[in-house]
Protein backbone atom coordinates (compact mmCIF):
# COMPACT_ATOMS: atom_id res chain seq x y z
CA UNK A 1 0.00 0.00 0.00
CA UNK A 2 1.40 3.44 -0.88
CA UNK A 3 2.18 5.99 1.78
CA UNK A 4 0.16 8.69 0.03
CA UNK A 5 -2.88 6.41 0.12
CA UNK A 6 -2.38 5.87 3.82
CA UNK A 7 -1.91 9.57 4.42
CA UNK A 8 -5.11 10.28 2.54
CA UNK A 9 -6.86 7.80 4.78
CA UNK A 10 -6.13 10.16 7.67
CA UNK A 11 -8.74 12.53 6.16
CA UNK A 12 -6.45 14.45 3.80
CA UNK A 13 -2.87 14.16 2.69
CA UNK A 14 -0.68 16.35 4.92
CA UNK A 15 0.37 19.65 3.45
CA UNK A 16 3.57 21.64 3.59
CA UNK A 17 6.73 19.90 4.72
CA UNK A 18 4.87 16.76 5.81
CA UNK A 19 3.30 16.40 2.36
CA UNK A 20 6.66 16.96 0.70
CA UNK A 21 8.20 14.27 2.94
CA UNK A 22 5.36 11.87 2.08
CA UNK A 23 6.08 12.32 -1.62
CA UNK A 24 9.84 11.94 -1.17
CA UNK A 25 9.64 8.78 0.95
CA UNK A 26 7.00 7.27 -1.33
CA UNK A 27 9.05 7.98 -4.45
CA UNK A 28 12.49 6.99 -3.16
CA UNK A 29 11.89 4.91 -0.02
CA UNK A 30 14.83 4.81 2.40
CA UNK A 31 17.11 7.02 0.26
CA UNK A 32 14.32 9.60 0.12
CA UNK A 33 14.12 9.67 3.90
CA UNK A 34 17.91 10.01 4.07
CA UNK A 35 17.88 12.90 1.60
CA UNK A 36 15.17 14.66 3.60
CA UNK A 37 17.18 14.35 6.82
CA UNK A 38 20.40 15.50 5.13
CA UNK A 39 18.57 18.62 3.97
CA UNK A 40 17.07 19.04 7.45
CA UNK A 41 20.60 19.26 8.87
CA UNK A 42 21.53 21.97 6.38
CA UNK A 43 18.22 23.82 6.58
CA UNK A 44 16.88 23.48 10.17
CA UNK A 45 13.41 24.86 9.22
CA UNK A 46 12.88 21.37 7.76
CA UNK A 47 11.93 19.66 11.04
CA UNK A 48 13.16 16.18 11.91
CA UNK A 49 10.17 15.85 14.23
CA UNK A 50 8.04 15.57 11.08
CA UNK A 51 10.34 13.61 8.80
CA UNK A 52 11.54 10.93 11.24
CA UNK A 53 8.20 9.79 12.73
CA UNK A 54 6.67 9.93 9.26
CA UNK A 55 9.43 7.59 8.07
CA UNK A 56 8.67 5.28 11.01
CA UNK A 57 5.01 5.32 10.04
CA UNK A 58 5.99 4.42 6.48
CA UNK A 59 8.06 1.51 7.81
CA UNK A 60 5.09 0.32 9.82
CA UNK A 61 3.00 0.26 6.66
CA UNK A 62 5.55 -1.71 4.65
CA UNK A 63 6.72 1.14 2.42
CA UNK A 64 10.26 0.40 3.63
CA UNK A 65 11.79 -1.78 6.31
CA UNK A 66 12.51 -0.48 9.81
CA UNK A 67 16.21 -1.27 9.36
CA UNK A 68 16.24 0.69 6.11
CA UNK A 69 14.50 3.63 7.78
CA UNK A 70 17.11 3.77 10.55
CA UNK A 71 20.06 3.24 8.20
CA UNK A 72 19.11 5.87 5.66
CA UNK A 73 17.98 8.53 8.10
CA UNK A 74 21.18 8.12 10.13
CA UNK A 75 23.28 8.24 6.97
CA UNK A 76 21.45 11.40 5.95
CA UNK A 77 22.14 12.94 9.36
CA UNK A 78 25.85 12.19 9.07
CA UNK A 79 26.10 13.52 5.50
CA UNK A 80 24.40 16.78 6.49
CA UNK A 81 26.57 17.12 9.59
CA UNK A 82 29.78 16.53 7.61
CA UNK A 83 28.78 19.25 5.15
CA UNK A 84 28.46 21.71 8.04
CA UNK A 85 31.73 20.42 9.53
CA UNK A 86 33.53 21.25 6.28
CA UNK A 87 31.91 24.69 6.21
CA UNK A 88 33.42 25.29 9.65
CA UNK A 89 36.82 24.08 8.44
CA UNK A 90 36.70 26.28 5.34
CA UNK A 91 35.70 29.32 7.40
CA UNK A 92 38.72 28.79 9.65
CA UNK A 93 39.77 30.49 12.89
CA UNK A 94 41.45 33.45 11.17
CA UNK A 95 38.32 34.42 9.27
CA UNK A 96 36.18 33.79 12.35
CA UNK A 97 38.31 36.12 14.46
CA UNK A 98 38.21 38.76 11.72
CA UNK A 99 34.41 38.58 11.57
CA UNK A 100 34.12 38.46 15.36
CA UNK A 101 36.18 41.64 15.74
CA UNK A 102 33.62 43.55 13.65
CA UNK A 103 30.61 42.47 15.72
CA UNK A 104 29.17 44.84 18.34
CA UNK A 105 29.24 44.08 22.07
CA UNK A 106 31.54 41.06 21.75
CA UNK A 107 35.15 40.67 22.88
CA UNK A 108 37.97 38.53 21.57
CA UNK A 109 38.17 36.99 25.04
CA UNK A 110 34.61 35.67 24.58
CA UNK A 111 35.67 33.69 21.54
CA UNK A 112 38.85 32.50 23.25
CA UNK A 113 36.86 31.21 26.23
CA UNK A 114 34.43 29.48 23.88
CA UNK A 115 37.34 27.75 22.15
CA UNK A 116 38.81 26.70 25.48
CA UNK A 117 35.44 25.28 26.52
CA UNK A 118 35.09 23.37 23.26
CA UNK A 119 38.61 21.98 23.65
CA UNK A 120 37.58 20.51 27.02
CA UNK A 121 34.00 19.47 26.27
CA UNK A 122 33.80 19.24 22.47
CA UNK A 123 33.28 15.47 22.32
CA UNK A 124 30.34 15.64 24.73
CA UNK A 125 28.96 18.69 22.93
CA UNK A 126 28.97 16.93 19.55
CA UNK A 127 27.48 13.70 20.92
CA UNK A 128 24.72 15.20 23.05
CA UNK A 129 24.20 18.11 20.67
CA UNK A 130 22.95 15.65 18.05
CA UNK A 131 19.99 15.00 20.35
CA UNK A 132 19.04 18.63 21.04
CA UNK A 133 16.58 20.30 18.65
CA UNK A 134 17.96 23.36 16.83
CA UNK A 135 21.55 22.84 18.05
CA UNK A 136 21.80 19.35 16.54
CA UNK A 137 22.77 20.94 13.22
CA UNK A 138 24.73 23.93 14.48
CA UNK A 139 27.14 21.91 16.65
CA UNK A 140 28.90 20.60 13.53
CA UNK A 141 30.23 24.06 12.62
CA UNK A 142 32.41 24.64 15.73
CA UNK A 143 33.64 21.05 15.43
CA UNK A 144 34.96 21.94 11.99
CA UNK A 145 36.35 25.27 13.14
CA UNK A 146 38.29 23.59 15.93
CA UNK A 147 39.53 20.84 13.58
CA UNK A 148 38.09 18.01 15.65
CA UNK A 149 39.59 14.81 14.14
CA UNK A 150 37.20 13.68 11.43
CA UNK A 151 37.02 10.02 12.61
CA UNK A 152 36.09 11.22 16.11
CA UNK A 153 33.49 13.60 14.71
CA UNK A 154 32.01 10.90 12.48
CA UNK A 155 31.81 8.39 15.34
CA UNK A 156 30.16 10.81 17.77
CA UNK A 157 27.79 12.17 15.12
CA UNK A 158 26.76 8.71 13.95
CA UNK A 159 26.06 7.45 17.46
CA UNK A 160 24.21 10.58 18.59
CA UNK A 161 22.20 10.72 15.36
CA UNK A 162 21.31 7.02 15.57
CA UNK A 163 19.92 7.48 19.09
CA UNK A 164 17.87 10.56 18.15
CA UNK A 165 16.63 9.05 14.90
CA UNK A 166 15.77 5.71 16.52
CA UNK A 167 13.60 7.38 19.16
CA UNK A 168 11.58 9.38 16.63
CA UNK A 169 11.42 6.70 13.94
CA UNK A 170 10.30 4.08 16.48
CA UNK A 171 7.73 6.50 17.87
CA UNK A 172 6.23 6.92 14.40
CA UNK A 173 6.43 3.18 13.81
CA UNK A 174 4.57 2.36 17.04
CA UNK A 175 2.05 5.21 16.87
CA UNK A 176 0.99 4.40 13.30
CA UNK A 177 -1.45 6.92 11.88
CA UNK A 178 -1.05 8.98 15.07
CA UNK A 179 2.60 9.72 14.21
CA UNK A 180 1.89 13.45 14.20
CA UNK A 181 1.72 13.33 18.01
CA UNK A 182 5.53 13.16 17.99
CA UNK A 183 5.71 16.51 16.22
CA UNK A 184 3.75 18.14 19.02
CA UNK A 185 5.97 16.85 21.83
CA UNK A 186 9.27 17.56 20.07
CA UNK A 187 7.94 20.92 18.94
CA UNK A 188 7.42 21.89 22.58
CA UNK A 189 10.99 20.82 23.36
CA UNK A 190 12.27 22.92 20.44
CA UNK A 191 10.41 25.95 21.75
CA UNK A 192 11.85 25.42 25.24
CA UNK A 193 15.38 25.25 23.82
CA UNK A 194 14.85 28.36 21.69
CA UNK A 195 13.27 30.18 24.62
CA UNK A 196 16.20 29.35 26.91
CA UNK A 197 18.66 30.49 24.24
CA UNK A 198 16.74 33.74 23.76
CA UNK A 199 16.70 34.44 27.51
CA UNK A 200 20.44 33.73 27.74
CA UNK A 201 21.11 36.06 24.78
CA UNK A 202 19.04 38.89 26.27
CA UNK A 203 20.79 38.50 29.63
CA UNK A 204 24.22 38.52 27.94
CA UNK A 205 23.37 41.68 25.95
CA UNK A 206 22.12 43.39 29.12
CA UNK A 207 25.37 42.59 30.93
CA UNK A 208 27.48 43.86 28.04
CA UNK A 209 25.51 47.10 27.75
CA UNK A 210 25.90 47.69 31.49
CA UNK A 211 29.65 47.05 31.22
CA UNK A 212 29.89 49.52 28.34
CA UNK A 213 28.01 52.22 30.25
CA UNK A 214 30.28 51.74 33.27
CA UNK A 215 33.38 51.96 31.07
CA UNK A 216 32.16 55.15 29.43
CA UNK A 217 31.31 56.64 32.84
CA UNK A 218 34.80 55.81 34.16
CA UNK A 219 36.44 57.48 31.15
CA UNK A 220 34.35 60.60 31.59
Amino acid sequence: MHLSTLAAAQQDKPGGIAGWAVDLVEALGGPGAGLAIALENLFPPLPSEVILPLTGFAAGQGVLSLASALFWTTLGSVVGAVALYWIGMLLGRRRLYAIWAKLPLVKTSDLERTEEWFARHGTKAVFFGRMVPVFRSLISVPAGLERMPLPVFLGLTTLGSLIWNSVLVMAGYLLGDRWELVQGYVGVLSKVVLGAAAVALVAWIAVRLRERRRSEADRS
